[in-house]
């Protein structure tokens, strides 16, 4: 009785995991300089490996401990506040993308483009027509979030499971559309990366936005296929949640991109 547990809060056991997940992370940097120097790429993937194994390993335990009674009610208030303030470092994230775009848009220098009649675009610059292939990539992720709220709705108010699992396979589906176009899109630009710098800030913040979409359809893949095992009830659904947050910050980070850096930033 004096071990007994008389409080909603989780005392985590000691884990590995942390230690685990700051060594990979640091193996990978040091092979991303590697990589960069032309040196060699295999300690960078060594430690995306174990990064990738961390979070498999790691995600899985927190899995368990939702599915055993560890996430209490008070339990998954933290948990979501935890997954705000992550949301919340990623708007920063973003925000140097767009803070560069602006920047050299109003204040352009360079080379290409000297400040005293500077130009934006740049000189020779073909940029993509927004209102076709980025305003079809616009729609289908707008339909995507959708697909994830109709998915949250079923299960959290209607306990509709078959609905949250079709939710869901449409927001994947829609998810993975969105970035086989936009890999069209990347195939088909009259720019690179290299050499001016409005192609280095649109792939950049394009391209990490492209990243995110790839891991939030994962995020969504993965409740699916725990939805079909019969995870998630009304009242626990924190990891599903966090997804569908993910996910319509995506959208949100879209809809800028498109109208600073498809729309006024090519005209």
């Amino acid at each position: 009785m004096a071990h007994a547990k008389n409080h909603d809060y989780h005392i985590l056991k000691p884990s590995l995991w942390p230690f685990l997940g700051a060594i990979g992370g640091f193996i990978m940097l040091f092979g991303a300089v590697l990589w960069m120097k032309g040196i060699t790429p295999f300690m960078f993937l060594i430690g995306l490996a174990l990064v990738l194994y961390v979070m498999y390993g790691w995600w899985a335990d927190v899995i368990h401990e939702g599915n055993t009674g560890d996430h209490t009610p008070v339990v998954r208030i933290s948990l979501r506040y935890g997954f705000i303030l992550f949301i919340m470092s990623e708007v920063m994230f973003f925000s140097a993308w767009f803070w560069t775009f602006f920047k050299h848009a109003l204040y352009p220098m360079g080379p290409e483009s000297p400040a005293v009649d500077g130009v934006w675009p740049p000189a020779g610059i073909e940029t993509f027509d927004p209102w076709h292939l980025p305003l079809i990539n616009t729609l289908i992720l707008l339909c995507s979030g959708a697909a994830a709220t109709w998915a949250h709705h079923a299960i959290a108010h209607e306990n509709n499971r078959k609905d949250m699992i079709n939710g869901l396979a449409l927001a994947v589906f829609l998810g993975v559309c969105f970035t086989a176009l936009q890999a069209y899109e990347y195939s088909h630009a009259a720019f690179g990366f290299a050499g001016n710098i409005y192609g280095a800030s649109f792939f950049m913040a394009t391209g990490f936005h492209g990243a995110h979409v790839v891991i939030g359809t994962i995020f969504l893949l993965v409740c699916m296929f725990r939805a079909m095992k019969g995870d998630f009830t009304p009242e626990q659904h924190v990891g599903f949640e966090a997804a569908a947050w993910y996910w319509h910050f995506v959208d949100v980070v879209w809809l800028f991109l498109f109208a600073a850096i498809y729309i006024w930033g090519s005209a």
